[in-house]
């Protein structure tokens, strides 16, 4: 008897001394699960704070993109513009390009600015991409001449364009804008 007083006391004992083993790792998982919650909460506001700041930077860059496709077409009306006259433009003073209005000629419309002198009417299309052979369209010009309102569809009119019509070229539904080549004199 005396060994199974024994024994049922070491049993005891064990599953006394087992039950607080049982809940120190109760503790200590409620505490891990705990932790592991705050991380995953952490990684997620950083996940998406990431992704606004990915989204602004995609906008920018689109805005950026604009900015650069505008000053290219601008660029370009201005070597319209020196070539469109025998001189390459005259006078002491830098020459101008002006956006055409689409019901405006380009007389009028010079003779409001320090550069009073209209030299051309150039209007300038190009497609985008690289050139893939000798023969290939790459652009549109045309010279109305100072005098007339020439073509007067609004989409030709650059100041009343949406930004990103700068973006579409001949093929999807943008044809080409209009410049006046104006000088000082």
């Amino acid at each position: 008897m005396e060994v199974l007083k024994v024994l049922l006391l070491s049993a005891l004992l064990s599953a006394v001394a087992g039950g607080n083993k049982v809940k120190k790792l109760k503790v200590e998982i409620e505490a891990l699960e705990s932790a592991f919650a705050t991380v995953l909460d952490d990684t997620e506001a950083a996940i998406a704070n990431l992704t606004a700041r990915i989204d602004t930077m995609e906008a920018e860059r689109v805005e950026l993109d604009k900015a650069h496709a505008w000053q290219a077409l601008h660029m370009a009306a201005a070597a319209a513009c020196r070539g469109s006259v025998a001189s390459g433009g005259t006078g002491p003073w830098g020459n101008a390009v002006i956006a055409k209005e689409n019901t405006r000629s380009c007389n009028a419309i010079c003779s409001e600015t320090p550069f009073n002198n209209c030299d051309a009417d150039v209007s300038i299309s190009g497609y985008p991409g690289q050139a893939e052979s000798y023969s290939q369209r790459l652009g549109y010009y045309y010279n109305y001449g100072c005098g007339t309102v020439g073509h007067t569809n609004v989409r030709l009119d650059e100041v009343k364009a949406d930004g990103g019509e700068i973006f579409k070229g001949p093929d999807s539904g943008n044809w080409y804008y209009r410049f006046c080549c104006c000088r000082q004199g």
